[in-house]
């Protein structure tokens, strides 16, 4: 088509029409459109270099592909280099972008992966120790481990929850409560408890100790340290107390009977008490009883027994005793405590003893020599007769003069002439009857004018 043509003719005149439109020859223009899959920046990227394993790949698989040889009788022209470049390209596309493209995202794999098992390790807990509360990022695998980390010990009379060991999750709560030990004396019974409360009120609590109406020697907030401290603690107790004939029930938390008892409005005076020992601790439902003691004390001597010593003497009779020195009772002084109570007199109790004389022993001598053998002439008489006319059958009378004495009253000048030893009424009967025999053979019945006569009925 001529230049005139270009000119006369329009294209998009009235008459026009996209049918019959002249086509312009094939190869009098150059296709200037490229995909953009084609484009040089589309493939352009930061150079990555290929790992090891995949050097010797891409070395034998780089190279560039032959070029297309177009069919003969197609013209050589712009358009046909720009057709074989399209496909050249399009043939190298799948396996070359691939190859560029898959150490990348390997790399960006394994990274993606360590930083999601980094994050998986980390949790995020609440560390509560002693009140103290802080959030902490972790990597410990339980409980155990975690109190490691932070430097928290524990010892047997501590809290943990969850127990040391369990296992730790991001969002876990541990709680960590030291024990503390508290010498407790309850109602007047001491002991040693531990407590992991911090104030006394808490450990009353946790100890299930009723204060209500209860005396405590700490005030209920103070706080209780890792030491630990003393607490006195008196329950309210109900306690009867029965005096001068009337009977009151109080609720007291004092320390001791007598102090009840004054809590009750009642006074004991002098000697009063009370029947269960004044400093004693008073116990819940007991019942007191008020003494009213009135008392005197009264001293009185009593008589201490002297002891008998026995000598055998051979010089005496078999069965012949003989008081050498008689014995002297010892006298001691008591004093005794006479205690009235309640109007009603009690047995005498003893209080002091004291020795004012100590006894004398009474020293007796016992004869050990064989009886004599009878007197020839005077055993066929009667004796017992005379003994009962002389001294009434007694062997150790004595008349009042003091003269005469035992069953024949013998004077002592007459006994030892006998043989006799001391006084005849300390001699036993049988000897006695002996001597009076001896004498009858020497004298006949003369030395008893008024009795002789019952020798012989």
């Amino acid at each position: 088509m001529s230049k005139s043509q270009y000119e006369t003719y329009d294209p998009y005149g009235p008459d026009a029409s996209v049918h019959t439109a002249e086509t312009l020859p094939y190869g009098t223009y150059e296709d200037t459109y490229r995909p953009a899959y084609e484009a040089d920046a589309y493939f352009v990227t930061e150079p990555v270099l290929p790992l090891p394993r995949q050097m010797a790949g891409v070395a034998s698989e780089s190279r560039v592909p032959d070029p297309v040889v177009p069919e003969s009788g197609a013209p050589a022209a712009a358009g046909g280099r720009a057709v074989r470049r399209r496909r050249a390209r399009s043939a190298e596309r799948p396996e070359s972008a691939v190859r560029r493209l898959l150490p990348q995202a390997l790399v960006v794999a394994f990274l993606a992966g360590g930083t999601t098992a980094f994050v998986a390790e980390d949790k995020a807990v609440e560390l509560s120790v002693d009140g103290e509360q802080r959030t902490l990022h972790t990597f410990a695998d339980n409980v155990s481990d975690l109190l490691a980390e932070e430097g928290v010990r524990v010892g047997t009379h501590d809290l943990v929850a969850p127990r040391p060991g369990e296992a730790l999750a991001s969002g876990d709560e541990i709680a960590v409560r030291y024990g503390r030990p508290v010498r407790l004396t309850l109602d007047g019974e001491r002991r040693e408890v531990w407590t992991t409360a911090r104030t006394v009120d808490g450990a009353l609590r946790e100890l299930g100790v009723r204060a209500e109406g209860a005396y405590l020697s700490a005030s209920r907030s103070r706080n209780i340290g890792r030491a630990g401290l003393a607490l006195d603690v008196r329950t309210e107790r109900a306690v009867t107390i029965m005096a001068d004939g009337r009977t009151r029930t109080i609720r007291t938390n004092a320390a001791t009977v007598r102090e009840v008892v004054e809590e009750a409005g009642v006074t004991l005076h002098g000697q009063d008490t009370t029947s269960v020992p004044p400093g004693s601790f008073p116990r819940d439902g007991q019942t007191v009883t008020v003494l009213r003691v009135t008392g005197t004390r009264e001293v009185r001597e009593e008589q201490i027994p002297f002891e008998v010593e026995r000598t055998e003497d051979p010089s005496l009779f078999q069965g012949t005793e003989v008081v050498e020195r008689p014995g002297q009772p010892g006298l001691r002084r008591i004093t005794y405590f006479l205690r009235t109570v309640n109007g009603v007199r009690e047995k005498p109790r003893r209080e002091r003893y004291e020795v004012v004389r100590e006894p004398r022993s009474q020293l007796v001598k016992v004869g050990t020599k064989p009886r004599p053998p009878s007197v020839h002439g005077a055993d066929h008489l009667n004796w017992q007769g005379l003994a009962v006319c002389e001294s009434g059958g007694r062997p150790h009378a004595v008349d009042p003069s003091g003269t005469y004495g035992g069953l024949y009253q013998f004077d002592t000048y007459t006994w030892h002439s006998l043989g006799g030893s001391g006084r005849p009424q300390d001699a036993s009967a049988e000897e006695q009857t002996f001597r009076a025999k001896k004498l009858y053979v020497r004298r006949g019945a003369s030395p008893w004018p008024h009795c002789g006569a019952r020798l012989h009925r």
